[in-house]
């Protein structure tokens, strides 16, 4: 009997100008011929695509596959480093944030998701090549990543969830350091973005975050919710136990995978 696996996949991004790497989920199904939709889960800054297995991603959706919770798909988990998934430079380079000595990735970082990422998956593996089966969602800056890229590219996802999306209703400075052009903000922040632009109104979207979340990132998630609701756009916001931790990822996946999968 055939098993889920993950695969790890390297190659060369021309947008950063450097080698990365994506893993990707394939359920035990896939080798059957009909294409399966595709969830891209992005991770928080500084970590990487082994918010797979940290997150019990795979775990949880083996299970809950087997059971028929959820139906059958492909988890893609690409690396964005410390980016913000933003184009903020033409040139890729790091700087450092003197506060925590932190490395920060500045790049052509959307680019090489939408444009690079996104065909090579649909290359490479047997997906449904359009928004109604392509789903995105992340944890903190994957969470804020993923709104970003739903809003701003709402021909190409049909679901989206910030779970514990970094929101900001206030620029810090930390924050600035993502930004050569500071006039980039708005363009990426999702509340703005959702503020005062049109939303496709089939988009599905889910926000969460704990209720011990030490970015108070529920704050952010109630006036995006507030926009999308008068827009009668189809929003959920949740406020669930927990820290700004993987462990409060961790502890409500399943609730995420039926959001994506049912």
């Amino acid at each position: 009997m055939n098993k889920s696996k993950v695969e790890k996949v390297n190659f060369y991004s021309n947008s950063l100008q450097k080698e990365m790497s994506i893993l990707v989920y394939l359920p035990e199904c896939y080798n059957s011929l009909a294409p399966l939709p595709v969830l891209y889960f992005l991770h928080g800054r500084s970590g990487d695509g082994n918010i797979l297995f940290e997150s019990d991603l795979n775990i949880k959706a083996d299970l809950m596959i087997k059971n028929k919770e959820i139906s059958p798909m492909i988890i893609v988990c690409p690396s964005f480093e410390n980016s913000r998934g933003l184009n903020s430079s033409l040139t890729c380079k790091e700087v450092c944030n003197p506060e925590d000595n932190r490395i920060i990735n500045l790049g052509m970082y959307e680019d090489y998701f939408i444009k690079e990422i996104i065909p090579l998956i649909d290359k490479k593996f047997n997906t449904i090549k359009d928004r109604k089966g392509r789903y995105i969602g992340g944890a903190s800056a994957g969470g804020y990543i993923a709104l970003h890229n739903a809003f701003r590219h709402q021909d190409m996802f049909s679901k989206v969830g910030g779970h514990m999306p970094a929101l900001e209703l206030n620029l810090e400075d930390d924050d600035k350091l993502y930004f050569e052009d500071l006039a980039s903000w708005d363009e990426y922040d999702p509340i703005y973005i959702a503020k005062n632009n049109n939303i496709l109104s089939d988009i599905k979207i889910f926000l969460d975050a704990g209720n011990k979340d030490e970015g108070k990132f529920y704050e952010g998630c109630l006036v995006l919710y507030r926009i999308l609701k008068e827009k009668r756009i189809s929003s959920e916001n949740n406020i669930f136990k927990g820290h700004h931790n993987i462990e409060y990822i961790k502890s409500n996946i399943e609730k995420y995978l039926k959001f994506y999968g049912c």
